[in-house]
């Protein structure tokens, strides 16, 4: 999704939601993986510097946690576009999931352009994904603040009946399935953060940036709006 840089971008939840003024005319230039307290004012935890200026990241995180969101902040303080997977890759009309190898060629398509940000990563086509990207901002939220996030998600989608993945919505009786995203929740949510680790760890991996609460990824993104 082609976005435009803009002169504000909202960060924070409720009472504690404001916004950050930004020149319309920035331009991605400078190093904003910076060092910042996580968690607390006792213990920080040092943010990967090991790429400046990237063009292609990926947000990575647990069911719920709010990946799209922060894909769409991303893009509107860069410039860079950004790309709804389950959109435009994953599901067609009915709940039907996308055939793995029509997956794999659009995800292929997107990837082969020179700067994006996906709001996540399936499986089937993770690879193609970390093959071109230079920078992974993963949200690994304990699971009491990504399930509670869903659950609310979840219940405006049925109360409202909200169209989203190519012409989709959710019912109650989906939501309370077994194919349930809340089921989902439960049955990936000791992977995915698995996997952040691991690529955290993994010296031949993208670069990580790992947030571990909504305060540090809002305060990532002030660092982000101030390098720019």
């Amino acid at each position: 999704m082609p976005v435009e840089a803009t002169a504000e971008v909202c960060i924070g939840r409720g009472r504690h939601r404001r916004r950050l003024c930004l020149h319309p005319q920035y331009k991605s230039r400078h190093r904003y993986l910076v060092s910042l307290p996580v968690g607390g004012t006792d213990r920080h935890q040092h943010l990967d510097t090991r790429t400046s200026d990237p063009k292609r990241i990926l947000v990575y995180g647990v069911t719920g946690s709010g990946k799209t969101v922060l894909a769409r902040q991303i893009a509107e303080i860069t410039g860079i576009p950004w790309h709804s997977m389950d959109d435009e890759v994953g599901w067609l009309p009915d709940w039907v999931e996308r055939p793995h190898d029509e997956q794999r060629a659009l995800v292929s398509k997107i990837v082969s352009s020179d700067a994006w940000v996906l709001d996540t990563a399936n499986s089937h086509w993770c690879d193609l994904v970390l093959d071109r990207t230079e920078l992974i901002v993963a949200l690994d939220y304990p699971r009491l603040v990504s399930l509670t996030r869903l659950v609310g998600r979840t219940a405006k989608h049925v109360l409202t009946r909200k169209v989203f993945c190519n012409g989709n919505t959710e019912s109650l009786r989906q939501a309370l399935s077994s194919q349930s995203i809340l089921a989902w929740h439960f049955r990936s949510f000791a992977r995915k953060r698995q996997r952040i680790a691991g690529w955290q760890a993994d010296p031949s991996a993208p670069p990580v940036v790992r947030l571990r609460s909504q305060r540090s990824t809002e305060q990532w993104l002030v660092a982000l709006c101030e390098g720019h």
